[in-house]
């Protein structure tokens, strides 16, 4: 075996094929070395606050991030190309609150502008909040909506969230802190070091490396060439084009109907407004991103097919018998189990019961959809 792997190896560089370490020292010959990219000689701050290089162990903390951050050359790459995407709203945003323009990167290595972004204590969406913080900060969050999602929400609750965290602790790297580990918990270790300088505090390690993780992340964007990341504006994802509309729900409304209403497919619709959570927009008043230029006769068509769904409901309804239950309702009308729980808006943990009223599309009325054509 071992000779049959030579003889290929062989083979192969003599057909002019590079081995993978070839190819990858080609590649890493396009990039500036590590050591180059750790020389830093120009002042850094965060927020207008100067950080403090002249000092042995601000500057390996800084070059240890920067080092890791630029390893991750994929990540980086998505930062990048995300950014048009998104950093504009955020921008604008914290420019309309009189907020400093660094803590864009907060979002940044919080989810690496990933709506669905979550982590393993809960936290959610592009800001990170926990239920309990993104509650308290305005965000509607349950079993239909989480707004965590949603750029424009979230990046209003974190807007003011800073707003207090700056008040209570007159310093934008403490506030950055205190947003990682929380305020109480920044506050007692303040009182504890008796220090309020967030580079001489000893903290959590994750809160340790947070601004500086930060820091490099406003390095690397604020000039990528310099780290080897060379972009053109037609390599990075287009910034988000939608039209806004206003809608009413008198009661729970599948998605479906509002992707046909904008001309569009129901995936469209869901990336769009990554806040909304499954299938259904529940009754009530709703703000939502639709494709651009599908505002013109959406409302006409949103009522008609409301209409139109509200009659096909009353033909598609079945009354639950005696001794039914989902799995052979499923299999009588030949309809998948997850179909009928999404038509329904049902728990699957649950049991029926006689006299219930369940909506059913057969295979023909599914096989035979069309959605409707643009007025």
């Amino acid at each position: 075996m071992r000779y049959f792997f030579a003889v290929l190896f062989i083979i192969l560089s003599g057909a002019g094929i590079s081995s993978g370490q070839e190819l990858d020292n080609q590649q890493s010959s396009a990039w500036p070395s590590l050591i180059a990219n750790t020389k830093i000689t120009q002042p850094i701050d965060f927020c207008g606050e100067p950080v403090d290089l002249a000092s042995q162990e601000v500057r390996e903390r800084l070059e240890k991030e920067l080092l890791l951050t630029i390893w991750d050359r994929p990540q980086v790459i998505l930062w990048i190309k995300r950014s048009l995407r998104y950093l504009p709203i955020i921008e604008k945003m914290l420019s309309e609150n009189e907020m400093p323009d660094d803590l864009k990167y907060v979002a940044i290595i919080e989810s690496a502008l990933r709506p669905h972004a979550g982590s393993r204590k809960g936290a959610i969406g592009f800001w990170q909040f926990l239920k309990s913080t993104g509650q308290k900060y305005g965000l509607r969050i349950n079993a239909e909506i989480d707004e965590r999602r949603n750029i424009f929400a979230s990046t209003q609750a974190a807007i003011i969230y800073f707003k207090d965290l700056y008040a209570m602790l007159g310093s934008w790297s403490l506030s950055a802190a205190a947003y990682n580990m929380g305020e109480l918990g920044l506050e007692s270790e303040i009182v504890s070091q008796k220090i309020n300088d967030y580079y001489k505090l000893y903290l959590p390690l994750e809160t340790q490396r947070y601004m500086f993780r930060i820091i490099s992340a406003k390095l690397i964007l604020t000039n990528p060439k310099r780290f080897g990341y060379r972009f053109t504006e037609q390599d990075l994802y287009p910034p988000l084009q939608f039209d806004r509309i206003h809608i009413e729900c008198f009661q729970d409304t599948p998605l479906h109907i509002i992707a046909s209403a904008s001309n569009t497919h129901f995936k469209v619709i869901k990336d769009l407004n990554p806040e909304i959570r499954g299938h259904f927009l529940a009754a009530g008043m709703h703000s939502l991103l639709i494709p651009k230029g599908a505002e013109k006769g959406f409302h006409f068509r949103f009522k008609q097919l409301v209409q139109e769904w509200l009659a096909e409901n009353q033909e598609r309804v079945y009354v639950v018998q005696e001794g039914d239950n989902l799995t052979t309702i499923a299999e009588r009308f030949n309809v998948p189990m997850p179909a009928l729980l999404i038509w329904n808006r049902l728990d699957g943990k649950k049991p029926i019961h006689p006299g219930d009223r369940l909506v059913i599309y057969p295979n023909e009325v599914r096989n035979g959809f069309n959605p409707p054509q643009a007025n």
